[in-house]
């Protein structure tokens, strides 16, 4: 006969709890949950909010350094002092499964949550960045995917007003039911300006500002913490709803209260709505909070206790403020036409009380539901995959040469993941706010302090087939290319933020990917001296065919001092000197051009050393910064011919673009040295007059160094292997993404 005791345990079960965790609840009430309870507790304790999967690893991060002004995890994002009463506030994140079966609102949305935090922090956004994964975009599938999720980032991001000035996207069949959506924003603010997400002083008015309270985004959470199934498309009323005018208004009106003095604490309700912003910012001040849930906004009728409490509707935040200051801050909203409503006050007691017409709901210690409070916290088996043996035993030597040297390079450059995604670029506004000083033929997008000679350089990066072949390896690289990338601009690399996409954490494979890639991003950050302020854990990226490549997207912050260092990617003059910084070695493990041109995802990542990779950036900052550098460019996909033909194309992005003529030695295999994907290695070009000093520079940061061409008019070619016209480059390169419309 069923019990109530039985009825709950099986709600919990239902709801994603486990029945240890289902007895932990009861021992920390010390009595039975109620359905509403529950509910908070399935959600804050869901690996979308708790990461109790993964804060036992990334705990290993190394999540502090001088410049920041908060640890990882304590705030709704990243800060980073940049000098002169300025920070730089930043975070990425994920919405991956919503975007997965509603990928324009999904897409959307995103957007609009990572916004919220850079300006709960008081920091104005000024750039948006997305890191992208698809499966093949000739499929019908996958086209309805990129086109849905493109358009909700454009039309999110341009309504809204913040440029979004660079990104990556990428191409691969594991991620054909399991895209990535990825979204990176970063905002600036005064210290002054600072707001932070605490609830403190007994006795002060929490109030909930923004838009009103819907059905929409009820367990996204929970959603976002189980694997792609069939039954994913029944799961559309978890995908939020965003409106991108409101955000604006709810953006002005925010800043204003804060920069008047007016906020106490403040943040955004993303994933578990008002569960999520009382009791995190209860736990972070210590206190508690009682909420009346009769007076909250609500746009739809007769919703229950828990659909009030873990609604997602977008564009809301929780405020809190002081009794004398409530009228002021009131006002300020109804003038920027949005809801300011109290709801509650904050307590000295560590209680979160959930209140509605005079019944308590919800009784809960706030902390026991956060993260770092009483939420679990497990350390799961690992296990080194099988398959790496098999394809690190692959003899790659042994492949064809190919015969037409010319054809092979065309068609890397026409390849789906090097090619130009114009298309997807064009979608974006990049200039609003007139900010954006490079960000399409430039390694990393450049973004201008405004008021003063500086800038910001920002990238995404990862390369997910290195990190599948050796997570150690391959996530050293996506930190190193990352940083590398800012550099190539003139920056200085100061900080990262992550987001770690990975399968199911019960899998002790795919938990062993987890553990190493978290390994390799925590020495490639100590080497740089680049802390990790934050970021997001995405598990559960899995679909009937198995998971995703592991995919830790790095997004790095950089600083340039003086905004006349800033150096771009293209060509610049004929007759400038090429000078390859680095050493090439050949190695195509993991290769676009093994993938490409054989059908393997195969061998081992390629080797990085740290300190070299650390001289490397000295050494060109050093050159950057002196003058005597005209054009920079890191290699990456495709190696060092696919390098030297996009400084050709973007020298002139279809409009009388430079060639060159490059005289290298190649070893046996011609391919493997022009294709190959060693480490760090930049192209520079100078002018010959600057070339001795070039060398000079190198040599101080013992960083290999050689001259392998010149600049010039029409024609690119490599020895006598390569020879084409670089308007044949430049079409292959520009003319070759198959989605457009």
């Amino acid at each position: 006969m069923s019990t109530p005791q039985n009825d709950m345990q099986q709600k919990a079960l239902d709801l994603g709890l486990s029945m240890d965790e289902f007895a932990r609840i009861v021992q920390v009430l010390g009595r039975q949950p109620n359905y509403t309870e529950l509910s908070m507790y399935s959600v804050m304790w869901s690996e979308h909010c708790s990461y109790k999967n993964s804060i036992s690893e990334l705990k290993k991060l190394p999540r502090s350094g001088k410049r920041l002004l908060v640890s990882a995890g304590e705030e709704n994002a990243g800060l980073v002092d940049i000098g002169n009463g300025m920070a730089v506030a930043f975070k990425l994140e994920s919405h991956n499964h919503p975007s997965a079966v509603e990928p324009y609102q999904g897409a959307a949305t995103g957007v609009g949550g990572i916004m919220r935090d850079i300006f709960t922090m008081g920091a104005r956004p000024v750039a948006a960045l997305n890191s992208l994964r698809f499966g093949d975009p000739r499929q019908p599938r996958t086209q309805y995917l990129l086109k849905g999720v493109v358009r909700g980032i454009a039309d999110y991001g341009n309504s809204f007003g913040v440029p979004t000035v660079a990104g990556e996207v990428y191409f691969d069949e594991c991620y054909a039911e399991n895209p990535l959506i990825n979204v990176m924003a970063v905002g600036v603010v005064k210290h002054a300006d600072i707001a932070t997400g605490k609830a403190i002083g007994e006795g002060n008015i929490v109030m909930i500002v923004g838009s009103s309270t819907g059905r929409d985004g009820i367990h996204g959470a929970t959603f976002a913490s189980e694997n792609i199934s069939e039954e994913s498309e029944q799961r559309r009323p978890s995908v939020q709803v965003g409106d991108p005018f409101t955000e604006k208004l709810l953006l002005e009106a925010s800043l204003e209260a804060i920069r008047a003095g007016l906020v106490v604490g403040i943040q955004d309700m993303g994933a578990a709505g008002i569960t999520c912003s009382t009791s995190e910012m209860s736990a972070r001040g210590r206190s508690g909070m009682v909420i009346h849930l009769d007076k909250v906004p609500l746009r739809e009728k007769d919703m229950s206790d828990f659909e009030i409490m873990l609604s997602e509707s977008q564009e809301r935040m929780l405020m809190v403020v002081q009794p004398k200051d409530q009228e002021a801050v009131k006002e300020i909203f109804e003038k920027w036409d949005l809801h300011c409503q109290p709801i509650g006050i904050v307590t000295s007691d560590p209680g979160l009380v959930v209140r509605r017409n005079d019944r308590i709901v919800a009784n809960i210690p706030a902390e026991s539901l956060v993260l770092g409070g009483g939420a679990p916290v497990y350390h799961r088996e690992s296990r080194r995959p099988a398959y790496l043996d098999q394809l690190h035993q692959v003899d790659l030597n042994s492949l064809p040469q190919p015969e037409d040297l010319n054809d092979v390079l065309l068609k890397l450059l026409g390849s789906v993941n090097i090619c130009s995604r114009q298309w997807i670029v064009e979608q974006y506004d990049t200039m609003v706010r007139t900010n954006t000083v490079s960000f399409d033929t430039s390694d990393a997008a450049v973004i201008r302090l405004k008021g003063t000679d500086r800038a910001l350089a920002v990238k995404t990066d990862c390369n997910p087939r290195y990190v599948y072949l050796n997570p150690y390896k391959g996530a050293q690289i996506a930190v190193a290319e990352s940083a590398r990338n800012v550099v190539c601009t003139g920056a200085t690399p100061i900080a990262i933020t992550n987001c770690l996409n990975f399968g199911n954490p019960y899998n002790p494979e795919v938990f062993w990917q987890f553990k190493e890639s978290v390994r390799g991003i925590a020495d490639a950050c100590r080497a740089f001296d680049t802390p990790v302020t934050g970021g997001n854990v995405s598990f559960y990226n899995e679909n009937p065919e198995g998971p995703i490549y592991p995919t830790p997207v790095i997004g790095m912050l950089g600083e340039i001092q003086q905004i006349r260092h800033v150096t771009t990617a293209g060509f610049k003059n004929p007759g400038d000197g090429i000078i390859l910084l680095g050493e090439t070695k050949g190695h195509i493990g993991g290769s676009e051009y093994l993938k490409l041109m054989h059908g393997l995802v195969a061998g081992d990542a390629p080797d990085i050393d740290l300190q070299k990779e650390r001289g490397l950036h000295a050494a060109c900052l050093e050159m950057i910064r002196r003058g005597i550098v005209n054009s920079c460019h890191d290699l990456s996909e495709g190696g060092l011919s696919v390098a030297l033909a996009e400084c050709a194309a973007f020298s002139g992005y279809m409009n009388n673009p430079l060639g060159a003529h490059m005289d290298i030695e190649l070893g046996e295999r011609a391919d493997f040295s022009l294709f190959g994907e060693d480490q760090s290695r930049i192209i520079l070009t100078a002018a010959a007059i600057n070339v001795i000093e070039i060398e000079k520079v190198a040599r101080k940061f013992q960083v290999p160094c050689k001259v392998i061409g010149e600049v010039r008019r029409k024609t690119f070619s490599i020895g006598s292997v390569v020879r084409l016209n670089v308007d044949e480059l430049t079409k292959s390169f520009y003319g070759s993404f198959p989605v457009s419309g």
